[in-house]
């Protein structure tokens, strides 16, 4: 609001400021348009990140539970999501999409009509009452830099305990950090390395760039014992490779997780 005062008063006729306004806007959407064209070939995923209060986790989860089900009673079609708990509190409803259009739809319309507007906006407070706040971004999967030797999957059965390698980019450092991790993925591949790990690049919605490695695991102790196996293969030259990346982020966060599969839902073909 104080950048548009400011060019109110800086140009005298609304035109200019038209002029100026449609500028800005075109700049914008370059910037938006350069990103999807750049993560065009890797699969998109809108991300819903609910901010749970650490005493309202069992009733956020009771509710999602209540919702799922509902979901199956009515058979709601074209909605597919699957869910992940962060242990600082956040769950992460993540669904796959085609483009940006996909967000025009609002897929639990047919939900609301066959539930009823009061049965399915009461469900939605209940929700409410579990959180202060709740984003939403697109994220992207990218095959390129990601290291599944047995094929790229998000689906591991039997595995869904997660590990979250955050590694934070600015503008000028995106495309160095990006080649870099594609170097500790030809070079785990070199080496035939038992951890495997999926990188994600923040798109659209997301207040910083970043670039995410997620491994899968059966439990913290797998994770542990995998994670030191691939360690002591590093050598001189895996060492290298990672302070190389280290040099190059502006910061790390590591986070602990787990895949609800009773908080998601899938659709019946």
């Amino acid at each position: 609001m104080k950048t548009l005062t400011k060019l109110h008063e800086h140009f005298r006729t609304k035109s200019d400021v038209g002029k100026i306004l449609k500028n800005l806007l075109f700049s914008t959407l370059l910037v938006v348009m350069s990103t999807l064209l750049v993560n065009a070939q890797n699969q998109a995923y809108w991300v819903h990140t609910d901010y749970v209060k650490p005493a309202m986790q069992s009733a956020y989860e009771k509710v999602s539970k209540d919702f799922v089900a509902a979901c199956k009673e009515y058979d709601l079609k074209d909605a597919d999501w699957a869910t992940a708990r962060i242990d600082d509190g956040r769950y992460l409803s993540i669904s796959p999409i085609k483009n940006m259009g996909d967000l025009d739809a609002n897929p639990l319309a047919p939900l609301m009509e066959k539930m009823g507007k009061d049965s399915f906006y009461a469900m939605f407070d209940r929700f409410n009452t579990c959180y202060d706040k709740h984003t939403n971004y697109i994220i992207y999967l990218n095959g390129d830099l990601s290291y599944m030797p047995n094929g790229l999957t998000v689906s591991t059965a039997g595995h869904d305990y997660r590990k979250y390698h955050f590694f934070y980019v600015t503008p000028s450092t995106s495309k160095s950090v990006s080649e870099k991790i594609k170097a500790i993925k030809e070079f785990y591949a070199k080496k035939g390395m038992k951890e495997y790990f999926r990188v994600y690049h923040s798109g659209f919605g997301t207040p910083e760039e970043f670039y995410v490695a997620v491994i899968s695991a059966k439990d913290a102790q797998d994770y542990l014992k995998t994670s030191d196996e691939a360690e002591a293969q590093y050598g001189d030259e895996g060492k290298k490779l990672f302070d190389d990346l280290f040099s190059s982020i502006s910061r790390y966060e590591v986070k602990s997780g787990e895949m609800r599969p009773d908080l998601g839902y899938i659709a019946k073909k």
